[in-house]
């Protein structure tokens, strides 16, 4: 890959994300972080992997608003990046933050499984 689609993919990133937190005023958008953004090797299409905390109701209603919010993002995205094209975006949701949680719930009930096992051996 080079270094000029990573460097791209990296202002993506963080463009996407200053424009969500000061400008999308959206209710449907809850919490969302952008975890990265992979761009086609024309720098034509977007694909933008969101991590969203909240119940699966919370995450569909905040995919949502972004899909709205799509074309706006869109123009935001070319006034603040010099860019020949700008890209289409896809919004693709990641569970991440559910997974992390999950195997943090998982680790805490073997250790304390664990800390009961040595206590009835005592």
């Amino acid at each position: 890959m080079s270094r000029r689609l990573n460097r791209v993919e990296e202002a993506c990133k963080e463009e996407l994300s200053e424009i969500l937190q000061r400008e999308i005023k959206d209710p449907r958008v809850g919490f969302v972080t952008i975890t990265e953004v992979k761009l086609s090797a024309d720098l034509r299409h977007a694909r933008v992997y969101v991590s969203i905390l909240g119940t699966e109701d919370e995450c569909r209603e905040s995919l949502s608003g972004l899909d709205s919010a799509r074309g706006y993002l869109r123009s935001c995205l070319g006034r603040h990046l010099r860019l020949k094209y700008l890209p289409e975006i896809e919004f693709v949701h990641e569970h991440v933050a559910e997974e992390a949680l999950r195997l943090e719930e998982l680790m805490k009930m073997v250790q304390d499984e664990a800390g009961e096992d040595e206590l009835g051996a005592e």
